[in-house]
């Protein structure tokens, strides 16, 4: 990165906007754009510049990270940037699968501009604590040069691999982990109230004992107990996240019949979803399942 060269951010949704909003926090000039103008235009006010569009970006930046919903959504941006005059670096913090980072990898090396595959977990909270995990792959020297970009919102930086794709690898495994959590406690929770029990109480045991895990320990009690459903991601995109976990099984021929089935239950749940609805809300298909509702006291939370 050249001193002064603004660093250029394509993407400012419930996970961009605050992860530029900490790059200005770590004293970095950053150019912002979105398809959404008001999203651009809201980070004006702390002090970052507006680009027209993602090709503007890549005409005045060296690097750009770009955090995007979709793989369809991160390829059509990389075609816009990728003949940037400017453009030396890219890094993609979206989630978007091995075979689309694969893709992109080919289209930039082309262009000769160094790539970064570098997705995150941790979602709304942990970006605005600044505290996510980033699992990165690609060029080790470009990871290295990369880490005080990726610290501004980062707590845990990992190097996965030198093979584009690696890091979205280890993202979509973790995520399978997470959905399967929230599928096996919903059912869990559910025919325990069905059977009497109280939600919160039931939640103290399970995180008291072997059965805790992030859905026990933090969605039930902050999001679904709390009927709240605000956790900031989507349902639609950890189905996205499901089904692209389980299409890179497939491609290697490796079997996973527990997460084939987790991925037929988040499809049905997205099936029945608004776009908007947050991924917290697939409780509401056991509770509709099991005839009952999982809610409880916000004190346990805490506990």
């Amino acid at each position: 990165m050249s001193a002064g060269s603004p660093i250029g951010f394509v993407g400012l949704g419930a996970m961009g906007t605050p992860m530029v909003e900490a790059l200005l926090d770590g004293g970095f000039a950053v150019l912002v754009a979105d398809v959404r103008a008001e999203a651009a235009e809201a980070l004006a006010g702390r002090g970052a510049t507006v680009a027209a569009s993602a090709a503007e970006v890549a005409e005045g930046a060296e690097t750009v990270l770009v955090s995007l919903p979709t793989p369809e959504v991160v390829r059509t941006v990389v075609d816009e940037v990728a003949s940037g005059s400017r453009l030396r670096t890219f890094v993609d913090l979206s989630t978007t699968g091995p075979s689309t980072t694969e893709a992109v990898a080919a289209v930039l090396a082309d262009k000769r501009v160094r790539y970064l595959d570098a997705p995150v977990s941790g979602g709304v909270a942990g970006v605005a604590a600044r505290r996510l995990t980033v699992m990165a792959s690609g060029d080790e020297a470009v990871f290295e040069e990369m880490k005080p970009l990726l610290a501004t919102f980062a707590a845990t930086i990992l190097y996965v691999g030198a093979v584009p794709g690696q890091g979205q690898l280890a993202k979509l495994l973790n995520n399978l982990l997470s959905a399967t959590a929230f599928a096996i406690t919903s059912e869990a929770t559910t025919l325990g109230v069905r059977a009497g029990l109280d939600a919160g109480t039931l939640l103290d045991v399970f995180n008291a004992s072997t059965g805790r895990n992030t859905a026990t320990s933090d969605k039930f009690p902050r999001q679904v107990l709390t009927r709240a459903f605000a956790s900031g991601f989507r349902l639609k995109l950890m189905t996205k996240d499901v089904e692209l976990c389980l299409a890179e099984a497939r491609a290697r021929g490796h079997a996973m019949p527990v997460g084939g089935l987790v991925q037929q239950l988040w499809t049905l749940a997205a099936a029945r979803a608004e776009d908007e609805d947050d991924h917290t809300e697939f409780v509401r298909l056991a509770e509709e399942w099991a005839g009952v509702e999982v809610v409880g006291e916000v004190a346990h939370a805490g506990r």
